[in-house]
């Protein structure tokens, strides 16, 4: 059983799409609404797809933004230092200027006259010192204070998606002991970009041409249902693939896109059986032969691209309200 290390989080979810079960050929009408389906199946997908590029993008901008203030800080820092050394070093001529003051009094007027000018004039440079300083002192604390507040922000988004991370991790962990009874029987569960795969291969789930869901494929779409159903925070996408050999079928399915559809459909149908799963979470989506995974220039590769794709993502509404925050 293949098993990868986490990536990062990029979520795509689609709809739920209901497919009634035909029993003769379909009226013009049914197709429209099926294809109505479809067609909004689509755009929530890409709309799922948008919001989590917005998502990863807002986690970049605040990053940026944290190191820009932080390049800030520094220069402030700097400045800071400048302007502290400018002040001792008018304070020591000051001093030393004083000193001399206070020899010269008792000597001549003039001196003391000429001192004294010179204190007042070193005076009123350690006062606008002393004030330039000040004001630099409040612009580093401003900084500063963005600063640990722009840290906080990141340390909160970047605590959430650990924290969903670690939950994949231990759906992916639970999933793969569940499974366990058919690891290599085409079954693989793998996790990445902050999501879970779960892949089954055909010839665990239907015949040939067929959407019907066999006795073993049945057992091992149930026990993934029951570790679902103690995950209920978790998004569930089911998709159909083909390879790319044209669907030769009798009745009403017209295409590869139409099988696929249908035996995603079918999964559906088996873990809604399961009570503790929220219907609301699954959605089901035929892609027929335009993602594959391998080369269908080999009976292996084909084989690999007969499957079922279920689709695991956390719902990210707690990372959501952080980036509306203020």
């Amino acid at each position: 059983m293949n098993i990868n290390k986490p990536n990062m989080i990029k979520n795509i979810s689609f709809l739920l799409i209901t497919l009634v079960l035909i029993t003769s050929c379909v009226s013009p009408k049914v197709y429209k609404e099926l294809e109505d389906k479809y067609a909004n199946l689509k755009q929530e997908n890409r709309k799922l797809s948008d919001e989590n590029d917005v998502l990863s993008k807002a986690k970049t901008a605040a990053q940026n933004e944290l190191k820009q203030l932080k390049s800030a800080y520094e220069e402030a820092v700097l400045e800071r230092d400048k302007l502290q050394a400018d002040y001792n070093a008018t304070k020591s001529n000051y001093d030393n200027l004083k000193a001399s003051y206070d020899a010269l009094e008792k000597n001549s007027s003039a001196a003391i006259a000429a001192n004294s000018q010179k204190n007042r004039e070193l005076l009123a440079q350690l006062e606008a010192k002393e004030q330039a300083l000040a004001t630099e002192n409040a612009r580093l604390e401003k900084l500063k204070k963005e600063l640990e507040d722009r840290s906080n922000r990141v340390a909160e988004l970047e605590s959430v998606i650990a924290s969903k991370d670690a939950a994949m991790t231990a759906l992916k962990n639970a999933i793969s002991r569940a499974l366990t009874d058919f690891e290599g029987k085409g079954l693989t569960v793998e996790q990445r970009d902050g999501k879970v795969y779960v892949s089954m291969e055909n010839k665990l789930l239907f015949g040939s041409g067929s959407w019907a869901v066999g006795n073993e494929g049945r057992r091992a779409v149930q026990q993934l249902g029951n570790v679902l159903g103690d995950n209920p925070d978790i998004a569930v996408l089911i998709e159909g693939h083909t390879d790319n050999v044209p669907y030769k079928g009798n009745g009403t399915l017209t295409s590869n896109w139409d099988l696929s559809t249908k035996r995603a459909t079918s999964i559906v149908n088996i873990l809604r059986e399961n009570a503790n799963i929220n219907a609301e979470n699954l959605t089901a989506a035929g892609r027929g032969e335009f993602a594959p995974v391998a080369t269908n220039d080999t009976p292996e590769g084909k084989a690999k691209n007969r499957r079922i794709e279920v689709i695991l993502t956390p719902k990210l509404d707690e990372l959501s309200k952080l980036l509306n925050e203020n």
